[in-house]
C-alpha cells in the first residue's frame, strides 16, 4: 500500500481517573460495547510480563491465561516497589506523619506513579498496514527499547486489538529510579534523567513542555518509524492539513469514545434487576472462593513448614548443648539427619499444599462453602438495596412535602 501514518500516543488518565487495563485485556463484558466486534476477538494477541503470550482459540476463549492484565501490574509493582513503600511508610510514621501513609495500591492509581498506556497505530480505519508486519515491527520497537533502557523502564503488558475499526497495540509500562535510599519507585522524571535524555530546550528551565520524556517520547517515535521503514513500510511524515496536534486530537476523540462505552457498560451493570442477584451472587461466591483456596493453601504451607522446621531447628539445638555429652560423631551424624528431615520438609510443602487445595476444592466441600459465602452476600446485599430504596423513598418524600419545622426557607 501507499504511504502510513505511524502513531504513538501516551496518557496515564482521562476525565474517569486513570487508564485501566480491563479495556485492554477485555476483562469485561464485550457484549455492551458498540466499537468492539465480538467475534473477532478471537484475532487479539495478548501478552504480559509473566505471562508471556496469550492468544484466545476460535470461541475467544484464553485457557492458558491464569491472571488478567491488573493482577500482572499488581504483581510487578509489589515485587518491585513494595519495599520502597513500606521504608517511606516507616519514616513518616517516625516524623509523625503517619497520615501520609500510602499502601500499594494507592500507588497504582496515583497518575504520577501509575503505569503509563501507549497507543501504537499504523494507518488508519480508511487504510492500514498488514497487522502481521504491523505486529512485527511493534514487537521489534518493545524489544529494542527494553534492549536499551531496560534499567529505567519496564513494558509490563501489550494486546493487539483486532476487534475494532483498525488494528492497534494498547502496551502500558513503567519508569522507576532509584528512590534516594538505594529502592527503586516509580519515577519518571528521574528515570528519564538516569537513562541520558536531555531537555528538549537546555536553555529554558525544566516544565510541562520542556522535560526530559518529551526527549524520550521523541526518541522512541524515532526508531518505530525506523523499524517500520526497515521492513518496508512508507511512512507519510507531513501532518495532516498542516495541523501538527490533529492526530493527538483524533485519538483524545477515539479514547472519549472508549471511556463513553465503558461508562454505559457500567451504568448497565447498576441497572441491573433484582432478578438477577441470585445468578450475580453465585458467580462471586465461586470466584470469592477460588481466591480464598488460593490463599489458604499457599498459607497453610508456609505456616505449617515454617513451623516443622522451627521445631527440628529447635531440637537440633537441644543435642548441641554440651550437658548432653553426645560424641563429636554422632553430634555430626544427627546433625546431618536434621538437616535431612528439614530438606524434606521443604520439598514435602508443596505436597502439603496441593493436599489441602484438593480437599477444599472437592465437590461436596467446596458446594457447601459457596452455598455459605452465596447465602452471606445476598444477604448482605439485599439489605443495602432495602435501605437504600427506603432513603430514596423518604428523600423523595421529603422533597415533595417540606417539612417546615426546620425553618427552611423554600
Amino acid at each position: 500500500m501507499g504511504k502510513v501514518r505511524a502513531t504513538r500516543h501516551n496518557g496515564r488518565k482521562g476525565a474517569s481517573g486513570v487508564f485501566k487495563p480491563e479495556h485492554n485485556d477485555r476483562s469485561f463484558n464485550v457484549e455492551n460495547s458498540d466499537h468492539i466486534q465480538e467475534d473477532r476477538c478471537s484475532a487479539n494477541v495478548y501478552w504480559d510480563i509473566y505471562q508471556g503470550f496469550n492468544i484466545p482459540d476460535e470461541n475467544g476463549n484464553r485457557p492458558e491465561r491464569k491472571f488478567n492484565f491488573g493482577e500482572i501490574e499488581r504483581a510487578y509493582y509489589h515485587n518491585t516497589f513494595i519495599d520502597s513503600i513500606d521504608a517511606q511508610n516507616e519514616r513518616h510514621i517516625r516524623s509523625r506523619h503517619k497520615e501520609r501513609c500510602r499502601e500499594l495500591d494507592d500507588i497504582l492509581k496515583d497518575p504520577k506513579t501509575c503505569p503509563e498506556e501507549s497507543v501504537y497505530q499504523l494507518g488508519t480505519k480508511d487504510g492500514h498496514e498488514d497487522p502481521v508486519l504491523f505486529t512485527r515491527v511493534v514487537v521489534e520497537l518493545f524489544d529494542e527499547l527494553i534492549k536499551r533502557y531496560g534499567s529505567n523502564f519496564k513494558i509490563l503488558d501489550w494486546a493487539l486489538h483486532m476487534d475494532e475499526a483498525t488494528p492497534h497495540i494498547h502496551e502500558r509500562h513503567v519508569f522507576f529510579a532509584d528512590d534516594g535510599y538505594g529502592m527503586l519507585f516509580p519515577k519518571q522524571g528521574k528515570a528519564c534523567e538516569a537513562l541520558g535524555f536531555e531537555l528538549p530546550d537546555p536553555t529554558k528551565k525544566e516544565g510541562p513542555k520542556n522535560n526530559r520524556k518529551m526527549s524520550f517520547d521523541a526518541e522512541v517515535r524515532r526508531l518505530y518509524i525506523e523499524i517500520a521503514e526497515k521492513y518496508g513500510v512508507t511512512i507519510e511524515k507531513v501532518p495532516l492539513e498542516g495541523r501538527t496536534h490533529l492526530e493527538k486530537n483524533d485519538f483524545i476523540l477515539a479514547k472519549q469514545n472508549e471511556e463513553i462505552a465503558q461508562k454505559q457498560e457500567e451504568l448497565n451493570e447498576l441497572t441491573m434487576k433484582i432478578s438477577d442477584i441470585d445468578a450475580m451472587v453465585k458467580d462471586v461466591a465461586e470466584a470469592a472462593y477460588e481466591k480464598a483456596v488460593e490463599t489458604v493453601t499457599d498459607t497453610v504451607r508456609e505456616e505449617t513448614t515454617k513451623e516443622n522446621i522451627s521445631v527440628v531447628e529447635a531440637y537440633g539445638k537441644e543435642i548441641a548443648r554440651p550437658e548432653h555429652r553426645i560424641d563429636g560423631e554422632k553430634r555430626s551424624f544427627a546433625g546431618r539427619l536434621l538437616q535431612g528431615l528439614i530438606d524434606l520438609l521443604k520439598r514435602k510443602s508443596a505436597e502439603l499444599s496441593a493436599v489441602v487445595r484438593r480437599v477444599l476444592l472437592s465437590p461436596e466441600v467446596k458446594q457447601r462453602n459457596q452455598d455459605a459465602i452465596a447465602h452471606t452476600a445476598k444477604t448482605s446485599l439485599l439489605e443495602r438495596l432495602t435501605r437504600a430504596k427506603q432513603e430514596a423513598d423518604a428523600d423523595k418524600r421529603e422533597r415533595k412535602h417540606p417539612s417546615h419545622d426546620r425553618g427552611e426557607v423554600r
